[in-house]
């Protein structure tokens, strides 16, 4: 009963902020290209051009011999460039808001949930080449591409759960930052973006296994781009990689909120 009466009075406080939080993503967005002359456009050429750079290196030196190599890679940039932006958006989100936070009540929570929302919305318009690269490679339309929203959910419960965990953590540690700035690096290399797992030795794939955005990239890029459906055991563990990190996020914001104002 305590738990319902507790979700009941979440969702809401959900429903009577949620102007708010629409108008913090809004600003989100427009603080990201406020001094960039392309804009929003730039979501669109950022992973493109980096996608260029990267089939030119592995194809021409590496001889690269994976099926539509160019979206193959994109596919992996757009994954992982949603996260490490989502996330380190999300981190400094609280401390960003401050002056806010001290002057009126606003759910904290709104405030690195902002920051993913922001992102996840430049994620979707990036989607946007990506489709045009496929069609320019000849990337068979298959059914299972309509499904490409399942893995960017399961992304997006991550990258909310370690928001919340992240920028609790700042508000009290303000190394954080520079700490993962070196964790997304090796995030960036554990994952599969322009390498296929096949080159992996073995004792060395159960690292890349637990890497949380391993699995979202292989059933992202099997849906849009070979046409395989994930297995059960895919969602299963996707589904927990959600509940481990939004459930740690929630626990650890919850319990440390209180305390945001003192460290501020």
């Amino acid at each position: 009963m305590y738990v319902l009466n507790t979700l009941g009075r979440f969702v809401a406080n959900f429903i009577k902020y949620k102007d708010l939080l629409f108008e913090l993503v809004k600003k989100d967005i427009q603080l990201k290209y406020r001094n960039s002359v392309l804009g929003v456009l730039w979501s669109m050429l950022n992973p493109l051009l980096m996608t260029i750079v990267i089939s030119i290196v592995f194809m021409t030196l590496f001889k690269s011999d994976i099926a539509y190599f160019p979206a193959y890679v994109m596919a992996g940039r757009i994954i992982y460039q949603f996260f490490a932006e989502s996330t380190d958006f999300a981190l400094t989100s609280i401390q960003a808001n401050s002056s806010l936070i001290r002057k009126i009540y606003v759910p904290k929570y709104f405030f690195p949930l902002s920051r993913v929302c922001s992102s996840f919305v430049t994620t979707l318009i990036a989607l946007i080449p990506f489709v045009l690269l496929m069609v320019v490679m000849g990337v068979p339309f298959r059914w299972t591409s309509l499904l490409f929203f399942i893995p960017l959910f399961y992304l997006f419960g991550i990258s909310v759960g370690a928001g919340l965990l992240l920028s609790s953590i700042y508000v009290f540690f303000k190394d954080t930052k520079y700490l993962y700035s070196v964790f997304l690096t090796i995030i960036m290399y554990l994952s599969p973006i322009f390498y296929p797992v096949s080159i992996i030795p073995d004792e060395f794939l159960i690292f890349i296994q637990f890497n949380p955005l391993f699995i979202i990239m292989e059933m992202f890029r099997n849906m849009v781009l070979y046409g395989t459906l994930p297995s059960a055991f895919d969602h299963l563990k996707s589904i927990l990689y959600v509940l481990v990190l939004g459930i740690s996020g929630l626990f650890v914001f919850y319990k440390s909120q209180d305390r945001f104002i003192y460290h501020l």
